[in-house]
C-alpha cells in the first residue's frame, strides 16, 4: 500500500513538473516571440535612421554645390565625413556656386507678371468682339 501511494504522490510530481515545463515552454516561445518582433523593429529602426543619415548627407552635399552626389558621398569617408574638406581636396567635384532652382517647363512661374492685358485682347478678338462694344 505504501508503494502504490508513494507511486501515486511520484506520478503527481510528474505531472505537476510536466506542466511546470510546458508553462515555462509557453513563456519562452512567447519571449522569443517578443524577442523576436523587437529584434524586427530594431532592424527597421536601423534602417530608418540609415536612410535619414544618408538623406541629410545627399541634402548638404546638394546644398555645398556637388556636381554629382553618388560621387562625393563615395568620396566623404576618404575625408572623416567633412562635407568642407571633402571640397578644398577635390574642387573638380562642387560647382562655384550652389544650385539655383529653376522651373521644370521654363515657363514662367504662375506668380510672374505677364501681359494680361494683351491675352484677354487676343481671346476678345477670337471672340468676335472688339473693343468699341466694350461695356463700361
Amino acid at each position: 500500500m505504501a508503494s502504490q501511494r508513494a507511486r501515486k504522490d511520484y506520478e503527481a510530481a510528474l505531472a505537476e513538473r510536466d506542466a511546470r515545463i510546458a508553462e515555462l515552454e509557453g513563456q519562452i516561445a512567447e519571449t522569443a516571440k517578443t524577442a523576436e518582433s523587437a529584434e524586427k523593429l530594431r532592424a527597421e529602426m536601423d534602417e530608418l535612421r540609415s536612410r535619414g543619415e544618408e538623406q541629410r548627407v545627399s541634402f548638404e552635399l546638394t546644398m555645398a554645390g556637388a556636381r554629382n552626389v553618388k560621387a562625393a558621398m563615395a568620396l566623404l569617408p576618404d575625408y572623416g565625413n567633412d562635407i568642407d574638406k571633402l571640397k578644398e581636396a577635390e574642387p573638380w567635384l562642387f560647382s562655384a556656386s550652389a544650385p539655383t532652382p529653376t522651373g521644370a517647363t521654363g515657363r514662367p512661374n504662375a506668380g510672374a507678371a505677364t501681359d494680361a492685358g494683351a491675352t484677354l485682347k487676343r481671346w476678345r478678338k477670337i471672340a468676335g468682339l472688339d473693343d468699341g462694344d466694350k461695356e463700361e
